[in-house]
Parts: C-alpha cells; sequence; structure tokens
C-alpha cells in the first residue's frame, strides 16, 4: 500500500511516538516521508554573518513509510485498492460498505493491430 503514497496526500502514523497522529504527506523520498507536524525536531541554528541571529528552529524529520497508512476524511487509517473499469485505473476504499474514490491514476488506451 506504501507504494500508492504521494506528495499531498493525507497519511496518519500507525506505529512510533506520533501513533494516531494525522498530516499532509510534505515530500517523498524512496522509503521516507515528511509528513506536515509529525516527527518534529529541533536544530539550533548559528548566526551567520550577522545577519541571522542564532535561533533554535523545529522542523519536520523523514519517518519511515511503513509506519504510515493512507487515511480516510475523519482520520482513520484505510485500505485501498485499484479497480479498473472503462478503461480508467482508480485508487478506491471502502467506507461503511459502499466504494469511494480516492483518485485516478491513469487512463489506459487499449491497443489497436
Amino acid at each position: 500500500m506504501s507504494k500508492w503514497i504521494k506528495k499531498d496526500d493525507r497519511v496518519v502514523v500507525i506505529s512510533g511516538n506520533d501513533r494516531d497522529k494525522a498530516g499532509v504527506v510534505l515530500s517523498r523520498q524512496k522509503d521516507k516521508v515528511i509528513v506536515q507536524g509529525i516527527n518534529i525536531r529541533k536544530k539550533h541554528m548559528k548566526r551567520t554573518q550577522k545577519t541571522q541571529a542564532a535561533q533554535i528552529v523545529e522542523m519536520e524529520m523523514p519517518i519511515h513509510i511503513s509506519n504510515v497508512a493512507m487515511c480516510s476524511s475523519d482520520d482513520k487509517p484505510i485500505k485501498v485498492k485499484v479497480k479498473i473499469q472503462k478503461g480508467e485505473k482508480k485508487l478506491i476504499y471502502f467506507d461503511n460498505g459502499k466504494e469511494v474514490i480516492l483518485r485516478q491514476l491513469k487512463k489506459i488506451e487499449k491497443k489497436v493491430k
């Protein structure tokens, strides 16, 4: 399921110190994601050329993609499936027995011989 997570998706942390917190994916590199408001660390910045004062900056650090799951609008983890219909690939999940479309992946063109 982690291969479907991309930038601007809403995810929930399923393990670690920030368990059950939700946020938006800011970036993704291979098997790590940076989620807004999750895994915040403090970094001490030195003064630079007298233009910037010394300060402590809070920043989001990467979290392994296996520790997050896509979530629904009410911040509950969901399992997504791929459904192909009428030449379109869609990412779906089930909510109370109803099929909900998360997003459209791509259109499939039939090959003409």
